[in-house]
C-alpha cells in the first residue's frame, strides 16, 4: 500500500481519490471545508497542505486555478515547506505552462519533481476510468507513478517535455469547443426544422460526422437537461483564449479560433452556471 497525497477534492479529484482508495492506497487529503465527503469514502483528513506533503511521497494536485495552486504550494503551511528529495508531485489542474514551470523549478531546488499533468474527460468519464490522463516532464518519474495512475484510468499517456500535457489538453479542448458548438447548431436546426430527434441523434452518432461530445451532449440538448453541469462554458471560453495565444506563438492563422472566441463570449452570459450544452439556446436566437 502506498500513501498518496491529494489536494483539490472537487468534481474530478473526488472520483480519482475514490479509485485510489478502492485500489488499496491510503489517501491523505486536505480541503478547507466539506472534507466529510472525502473521509466518507475512506480518505484520511489532513490539517493543511503541508501535512499532506509530509505524509506522502506522491502528491496529486487537482486545483481549479493558478491562485489555488499558489496557495497550496507557497501559502501558509504549504507544500514547498516540506518538499524533499525524491518526492513526486503531479499537477493535474489546467494552469498555464509558465505557472506550472515556475513551481516545477522551485520544487526541483528541493530535490522534488513536479510533473505537468492534465485530465481530459468529464467527471462521469473519470468515475468510469475512461478519462485520459496526460503526463509530461521527467519521464522516469512519470513511469514510476504510472501503476498508480492506472488505478483510475485506462488511458495514461506520457507526452514528452514539460508543458506538453497542458498544450495537448488545450488543443483537445479546442475540438471539444468546436464539437459542442457543432452539436448545438445541428440540434437547433433539426428540432426546429421538424426532424424527429429520436431519429436524428442515433443517425448522427453512427454517421461519419459524429463526435464524443455530440454523443454526450445532443441528448442533453434535446431534453434541455443543463444541470448538473458536466462542463463550463466559461472554462471552455478560457481554454479557447489560451489556444489562440498558442497559435500566435506558433505563427499560424487564428481565423477559426477568433470565430470561436466571439461565439463563446456571446454565449456565456446566456448559459450562466448551466452545462455548456445550453449553448443550444444561443443558436435558437437568430441575430
Amino acid at each position: 500500500m502506498t500513501t498518496i497525497g491529494f489536494l483539490g477534492l472537487g468534481k474530478i479529484g473526488m472520483p480519482v481519490s475514490k479509485h485510489l482508495i478502492e485500489a488499496g492506497h491510503e489517501v491523505v487529503g486536505y480541503k478547507r471545508s466539506g472534507i466529510e465527503a472525502f473521509t466518507g469514502i475512506g480518505g484520511k483528513a489532513a490539517a493543511s497542505p503541508a501535512e499532506v506533503g509530509s505524509a506522502a511521497d506522491i502528491v496529486f494536485l487537482c486545483l481549479p486555478d493558478s491562485d489555488a495552486l499558489e496557495a497550496v504550494v507557497n501559502g501558509s503551511d504549504g507544500l514547498m515547506g516540506v518538499a524533499r528529495e525524491g518526492q513526486i508531485l503531479i499537477g493535474l489542474g489546467s494552469n498555464p505552462v509558465p505557472v506550472k514551470q515556475r513551481h516545477a523549478d522551485a520544487f526541483a531546488s528541493k530535490g522534488a519533481v513536479f510533473l505537468d499533468g492534465e485530465v481530459s474527460g468529464t467527471p462521469v468519464m473519470v468515475e468510469n476510468k475512461a478519462a485520459a490522463i496526460y503526463l509530461a516532464g521527467d519521464e522516469s518519474s512519470a513511469e514510476k507513478i504510472r501503476p498508480i495512475v492506472e488505478t483510475f484510468t485506462q488511458n495514461c499517456m506520457f507526452l514528452g517535455a514539460f508543458g506538453s500535457a497542458t498544450k495537448i489538453k488545450l488543443l483537445n479542448n479546442l475540438l471539444v469547443a468546436l464539437n459542442i458548438a457543432g452539436a448545438a447548431q445541428v440540434i437547433a436546426i433539426g428540432t426546429h426544422g421538424g426532424i424527429d430527434p429520436e431519429k436524428l441523434i442515433p443517425a448522427v452518432v453512427k454517421g461519419s460526422g459524429t463526435s464524443g461530445q455530440f454523443a454526450i451532449r445532443a441528448p442533453m440538448m434535446v431534453e434541455r437537461k443543463f444541470t448538473p453541469m458536466l462542463g463550463s462554458a466559461k472554462a471552455l471560453a478560457y481554454y479557447v483564449g489560451e489556444i489562440r495565444q498558442m497559435a500566435v506563438d506558433a505563427g499560424v492563422s487564428t481565423r477559426l479560433i477568433d470565430e470561436m472566441i466571439d461565439l463563446y463570449e456571446k454565449a456565456v452570459p446566456i448559459i450562466g452556471d448551466r452545462d455548456v450544452a445550453a449553448l443550444l439556446e444561443y443558436f435558437e436566437k437568430p441575430e
